[in-house]
């Protein structure tokens, strides 16, 4: 039967477009009670039992709800005393500055006969799509609901997502609230422990740089990114460096200078290298024991995950995480790529890849190599072994040519297409040869390299794979007299400061937020100074001195010679977009956290991943139905309380660290 369909998007940018499609380019514009939201109305046939219907297409703001304590915890930071906050009641209800757009979802569900929830298809969109549901409900409670599922905003797709809607998946969203709420009080009640112990001290630590009370936060993925910042800064500063000596034998041949490598490649001990070395001398013939030459490949990149986008624009866009999540949601809602927030690295089998590929033909930097894919060198991207069974891979869902983005734009957008067509060619390909020697009782290896066909690289800048040194005919069993030997002295190299690239994939690998989250976490902690960024390599940082070295690390072991669609914080705080990676120093104060609670000898530290890591995996739990949001609350709220009961018996050691490194304070 015909009626009114209500259609909520997550963001004024997707409404628009999808009304844009379902109507093609046909609806009417109504202001609403809010500024940025609007509503269109037109008709779409949605077939099956819903048939043609009147639609009435609006959004949302990103979430529309949150949750608070009572005011009586909101009014005094020491009154109820923090560690109340564990088992203070949460309420949920809409937020103040969305009022208006709620209103106008339970005004125009009063004449719908069901809701359409058209939010992004994560966790976090299920979550808003539930807030959508509760406020039409209250307009009327005998709507059907449904949502969308799409990942682009491509028109066929979008008119595809219309007429095949699902319901929405409620594990997701209880798994979304039990974060919310975990992170309420956790981040509550242990801010205000810190602040309220730390601004007795004075200084810096009572006052900021605006001379406003210092508000020392805490946040269960902002500490471990900390941590991982911390950490590595030790191990730079005491570093030190151990002395090692190897050997390496040289041969000139048809105007060729072979450089055959040690096959220990290098030892601790003079003495020892140096009786090898001269059994090497005085044997002076050397002898071919193995020649080789075989087939190499350069592989191709796998297809586009998040993770893989922050880290790559850091290392050659010149901008960190969040501006380039910031310009691919901008992409996104401009119709010119897929969803950008996935962990999947393996393309759907049904996807129609080769049209997406004939979209690019079009250009004059990378349309002649999608021609080539088009005339038969199209291979089928790598598999990887991530699949979130939401969204696809990133990847380009039209063309657009130059002139219709800006120059941020334009740099991601031309990675997210190189990326894609790299994926869709073939492999680069050459020849390696290997050549071992013996020489006196050691043995050394010379390794080459031809490139014969690069494929792949030819439209992807981003990765390099050149001609080695070309060897010469060597013959197994064959003898000679090497040109030179030589014994080498050398010493391990310190490691580097964590740019923001290894910063995301320590956070990748301990499971520290999601792939949608990183790059906001890793702000946070700039933007409340614990940590400051320099160019990579030197120069002075940001702000404020890197603070003294502590207890030895170091040595023979290393080795040497989303944006404001959901009502978050869009602050692009921190650097990478002039150029060039930066690195990370920790500040006096984020050392002084770091130590502190690290020097509190707490069972579960709080610098380290692992009750942030094991909350994720019991999220993802209750996404597969193996847990449930009370039985996730109860054991998180447990494990933290106890590591918060822990922290204020021994608070003396943060207080003695801050001493130390902020206040600088001698004896500390």
């Amino acid at each position: 039967m015909p009626g009114t369909i209500l259609c909520v998007a997550e963001k004024p940018s997707i409404s628009k477009a999808v009304a844009d499609h379902l109507s093609g380019g046909q609806f009417n514009t109504a202001n609403t009670g809010d500024t940025y939201t609007k509503n269109y109305t037109f008709s779409f046939d949605f077939g099956g039992r819903w048939g043609n219907c009147n639609v009435i297409m609006t959004s949302v703001l990103g979430h529309l709800t949150e949750a608070k304590f009572d005011d009586e915890y909101e009014r005094d930071w020491y009154m109820p005393p923090p560690d109340s906050l564990f088992n203070a009641r949460v309420r949920v209800k809409v937020d103040k500055s969305k009022e208006a757009i709620a209103d106008n979802i339970k005004s125009q569900a009063r004449w719908a006969r069901a809701l359409f929830i058209w939010t992004d298809c994560d966790r976090e969109g299920e979550h808003i799509g539930t807030e959508v549901r509760t406020e039409a409900l209250k307009g009327n409670p005998n709507l059907d609901i449904k949502r969308a599922r799409f990942s682009n905003i491509e028109r066929a797709h979008v008119i595809r997502a219309a007429k095949n809607p699902i319901d929405l998946d409620e594990r997701q969203a209880d798994a979304v609230a039990a974060r919310i709420e975990l992170d309420l009080r956790i981040g509550y009640a242990f801010t205000r422990f810190i602040t309220n112990n730390l601004r007795t001290l004075g200084g810096t630590l009572a006052i900021d740089e605006k001379g406003k009370r210092r508000v020392i936060s805490y946040g269960s993925c902002q500490f471990p990114t900390l941590g991982f910042v911390v950490d590595r800064y030790f191990r730079v500063k005491n570093f030190v460096p151990e002395t090692f000596w190897s050997i390496k034998v040289t041969h000139r041949r048809d105007d060729i200078d072979v450089v055959f490598n040690w096959k220990r490649n290098r030892l601790f001990d003079r003495a020892v290298v140096t009786i090898l070395f001269e059994r090497c001398i005085n044997n002076k013939i050397a002898k071919v024991i193995k020649v080789q030459e075989k087939p190499t490949s350069k592989w191709k990149p796998l297809p586009l995950t998040t993770v893989e986008l922050q880290k790559m624009a850091s290392r050659f866009l010149r901008m960190n995480s969040q501006q380039a999540m910031t310009i691919a949601e901008t992409l996104y809602n401009k119709g010119f790529i897929s969803y950008p927030r996935t962990e999947t690295d393996r393309f759907d089998k049904g996807m129609n890849l080769r049209a997406l590929v004939e979209k690019q033909t079009q250009d004059n930097r990378w349309g002649n190599f999608a021609q080539g894919l088009m005339n038969g060198g199209f291979k089928q991207p790598r598999e990887g072994r991530h699949d979130d069974k939401a969204h696809p891979p990133i990847h380009p869902v039209t063309y657009c040519a130059p002139a219709g983005l800006n120059s941020d734009e334009g740099r991601v957008y031309e990675f997210v297409v190189r990326r894609f067509l790299a994926c869709c060619s073939e492999d680069a390909k050459g020849v390696a040869t290997d050549v071992t020697i013996a020489y006196g009782e050691e043995e050394f290896n010379a390794h080459g390299v031809v490139v014969l066909e690069r494929n792949y690289l030819d439209v992807y800048p981003y990765d390099k794979w050149t001609n080695s040194v070309t060897l010469p005919k060597f013959t197994q069993g064959e003898r000679f007299e090497p040109t030179e030997a030589m014994m080498n002295e050398g010493a391990t190299g310190a490691p580097s400061f964590l740019t923001e690239p290894d910063l995301i994939a320590l956070m990748d690998a301990n499971g520290i937020g999601t792939d949608a989250t990183m790059a906001e976490h890793i702000a946070k902690i700039k933007d409340r100074k614990y940590v400051y960024t320099r160019p990579k390599g030197g120069g002075p940082a940001a702000q404020s001195a890197a603070p003294p070295a502590r207890g030895g690390r170091g040595g023979r072991g290393s080795r040497g010679g989303r944006g404001g669609g959901r009502g978050g914080n869009n602050n692009n705080t921190g650097g990478g977009g002039n150029g060039g990676q930066e690195e990370f120093i920790p500040s006096t104060l984020g050392v002084a956290l770091v130590v502190g609670y690290d020097g509190m000898g707490l069972e579960t530290p709080l610098s380290k991943p692992f009750l942030r890591k094991e909350m994720e995996l019991r999220m993802k739990d209750i996404c597969e139905g193996r847990l449930t949001k009370g039985d996730m609350l109860r054991t998180s709220i447990g494990q933290y309380r106890g590591v918060f009961e822990q922290s204020q018996e021994r608070v003396e050691v943060l207080k003695r660290a801050c001493r130390r490194y902020v206040l600088n304070e001698a004896g500390a």
